[in-house]
């Protein structure tokens, strides 16, 4: 049995030697199994719950998120060192190198006068670490959420020039794509209807950019707006002994009024 008075005080330190010690042969048997595969959901699920926090300003529980989020990377970490790929020192002492590398406006001689001209140093510091041929899209995850991704890419885009002025050409644009949609509807051809809705989506997330809208967290207060909305709609039919299914669809927009005009 392990002796918790043998563990190291400091917190780091102390994470560090009981991930190792659950994985040891004296340890977990469900710890020893685990693999970067096998981790990989509880990672993304961890980061989900940490923004969750983020969104909600809840500090206590944004405190307790970050710890299983730092739990992930001492275990991740730990795996690669039982392979002798790398350790958390090794991944530490990258980041500090790559921080100073692309901060030449803090730890050398370059100008960068506000947030735009950072993120085009930034850029052509990358470019020039990967090699002049690496495309300036690589290194954007296709594990990303759509929408996420989406606002990347555009981001990137526009760190080079290719970009619209102003929010009036993006939003020309969206009215552009909004009509080659409905020019498809006659035919409905799915894969035609996919196309044209992936490319309204798009210059969806590139109209918020424009308008400095941070589209996820748009979309995620829209989310909340609805079932905030449709959960008055619910008590509601409950308060005169109705059900929403049994309720016509001129009742259920009556209902869904209401529900606006409470602000909700």
């Amino acid at each position: 049995m392990a002796h918790i008075e043998n563990l190291p005080e400091d917190p780091v330190a102390r994470l560090r030697a009981i991930v190792a010690l659950l994985r040891s042969p004296e340890g977990c048997p469900w710890d020893r199994e685990q693999t970067h595969e096998s981790l990989r959901a509880g990672l993304l699920e961890e980061a989900c719950e940490t923004i969750d926090a983020i969104d909600r300003a809840d500090d206590t529980n944004m405190c307790e998120e970050l710890g299983d989020l730092l739990l992930q990377v001492v275990f991740h970490t730990d795996l690669a060192a039982e392979r002798g790929a790398f350790t958390l020192e090794d991944a530490a002492r990258r980041n500090c190198e790559k921080l100073i590398r692309r901060h030449p406006h803090v730890f050398g001689d370059s100008d960068a006068a506000d947030t735009g001209a950072v993120l085009r140093q930034w850029e052509q510091i990358k470019r020039r670490e990967k090699g002049e041929t690496a495309s300036i899209m690589d290194g954007i995850p296709r594990a990303l959420p759509a929408l996420i991704r989406a606002a990347n890419i555009q981001k990137k885009a526009g760190r080079v020039g290719f970009d619209w002025p102003d929010t009036v050409g993006v939003i020309d644009k969206f009215r552009e794509e909004l009509a080659e949609l409905c020019a498809e509807l006659d035919d409905a051809d799915p894969r035609r209807l996919e196309h044209e809705m992936g490319d309204i989506l798009f210059t969806a997330v590139n109209m918020a950019r424009k308008l400095g809208v941070e589209p996820e967290l748009a979309l995620e207060h829209a989310n909340q707006r609805f079932i905030a909305r449709f959960q008055h709609m619910e008590q509601a039919a409950a308060a005169s002994q109705q059900k929403l299914e049994d309720l016509s669809l001129e009742t259920l927009e009556e209902l869904w009024h209401a529900a606006k005009a409470q602000n909700l």
